[in-house]
């Protein structure tokens, strides 16, 4: 697939207000779980990309994406009454389809896709919305597919966590998964990827909501 600057300059404008939130803040916030924490891992970027944009596809102006199946993955940062969180910033950083980290020790690096960004960044809206396009996570040896998320603001702890595949066999035996114990904390990082309704290149979608134990800004 080829996206013109144009067409690249759109979704990076368009994609919030195109993509769909059903939650109202305050709404049941009894039910809200907090979002556990997790390891960063060894491969939080030691160097950052020539973009670190939230469309990790496409590296700036390029014409060639990255290869793997394309994943929209969008949630809501919120307090724990549902509260949501502006201003926060939320980053990714995953595996390419290789298995490879953008990480200079994440992987051989001539396996490394050159077109994949690998580390992307986006700043919450109003609402408390986030918005990516990437890759669905792929599987490396040791580890179940995942998205490490991290979650910062100024004068708040930073939250770093990871974000799961339902119904990835794989799940069960991840031992950073199974850290949690608790059976309700461990399934609030597993979210379903779907497929994107009639969409020609097998592209996904996937909702993960954040709850933070956060005031939020006035």
């Amino acid at each position: 697939m080829n996206l013109s600057c144009q067409a690249r300059r759109s979704f990076l404008s368009s994609t919030l207000c195109s993509t769909p939130f059903f939650y109202v803040p305050g709404l049941m916030a009894e039910a809200l779980t907090q979002t556990p924490k997790q390891t960063e891992g060894p491969f939080y970027p030691d160097r950052m990309p020539l973009d670190t944009d939230n469309d990790l596809i496409i590296i700036n102006d390029s014409l060639t994406p990255a290869v793997g199946t394309i994943a929209y993955l969008s949630g809501k940062v919120t307090d724990l009454k549902g509260n949501p969180l502006r201003n926060t910033l939320v980053e990714i950083w995953q595996v390419d389809s290789n298995g490879i980290y953008l990480h200079s020790k994440g992987g051989p690096r001539n396996k490394w896709d050159s077109n994949f960004q690998g580390y992307g960044r986006f700043l919450t809206n109003t609402r408390g919305e986030y918005f990516f396009r990437t890759l669905k996570p792929s599987f490396y040896s040791g580890r179940t597919p995942h998205i490490h998320m991290a979650v910062s603001a100024k004068g708040k702890d930073k939250l770093t966590t990871q974000c799961y595949i339902q119904g990835e066999a794989r799940n069960k035996q991840d031992f950073i998964l199974n850290r949690i114990k608790n059976k309700n904390l461990r399934n609030s990082l597993i979210v379903p990827f779907d497929p994107l309704p009639d969409s020609k290149l097998g592209e996904v979608t996937a909702q993960f909501n954040i709850v933070l134990d956060w005031t939020p800004p006035s």
